[in-house]
């Protein structure tokens, strides 16, 4: 595990926070010493894990259970830490969903769906959240190769991740005044829960591992070390940027 800045008495607002990525990101800020929430729908086991597993590493857990496809969800969160905390310092936008068709397949109410968690949740949620932000305020959304590659069954998921990252570009010039930070974390191929609904999945993690330079494709560990990153001071001046955690696939042509 890296070496971790210290977030004691920081603030901490992780979306989707019961998935693999989410939870691994709720557990590595609660031991570098901060307050963490988290937004969860579906898995009460989940929220139960990932609120133990918070409290555990030392740190104030705070479950918030909201449907992010509602645009009322923003305003429940925003007051939900507020009333706790008073706000937060870092929001880490990771809750997801997809429709995994062909683009010539997908129906109005897929678009709508996808576009509504994915980009504009991070939106609502940004506006709702940044104005209360101290200078040195962090926002972090995640992404993946799908926002510029074309995919088999992607097309949903990889418009509303394209949208997620020209997002963050105007934001991070925006907010960049206020001190505020805004940048995307795109972990590559990691082997999670949600990888099981790929109809490929075999053959994706396969591929990943043969071709990845290090041997060995990214895991949720890898991509919340990241995350700890981008919140840190260390990270003042990476601003609009979209960090890929990968291993090196990518760049491999």
């Amino acid at each position: 595990m890296a070496e971790r800045s210290d977030f004691s008495g920081k603030r901490v607002l992780v979306t989707g926070g019961s998935g693999d990525i989410g939870s691994a990101m709720c557990a590595a800020f609660a031991r570098a010493g901060a307050k963490v929430a988290f937004t969860w729908f579906v898995s009460h086991t989940g929220r139960d894990a990932v609120t133990a597993a918070i409290e555990e590493a030392g740190g104030e857990a705070l479950p918030i259970r909201v449907n992010l496809r509602d645009p009322a969800a923003a305003k429940e969160v925003s007051e939900a830490v507020q009333a706790a905390w008073g706000g937060v310092d870092v929001f880490i936008s990771n809750a997801a969903t997809g429709v995994l068709k062909p683009a010539m397949d997908l129906k109005e109410k897929h678009i709508q769906a996808v576009m509504s968690v994915n980009a504009h949740a991070f939106l609502r949620l940004a506006q709702k959240l940044a104005p209360g932000m101290p200078p040195g305020g962090r926002l972090i959304a995640l992404t993946s190769a799908g926002a510029t590659r074309a995919l088999s069954h992607y097309a949903s998921i990889g418009a509303s991740k394209a949208a997620l990252e020209s997002l963050v570009r105007h934001l991070a010039v925006e907010l960049g005044p206020q001190g505020i930070t805004v940048n995307a974390l795109c972990p590559g191929v990691v082997d999670t829960r949600a990888l099981v609904h790929f109809p490929n999945r075999e053959e994706i993690l396969a591929m990943a591992r043969a071709r990845t330079p290090t041997g060995r494709i990214a895991t949720p560990a890898d991509a919340a070390d990241v995350a700890l990153f981008l919140a840190s001071p260390a990270a003042a001046m990476i601003n609009g940027q979209t960090i890929t955690v990968d291993g090196g696939y990518s760049i491999l042509a």
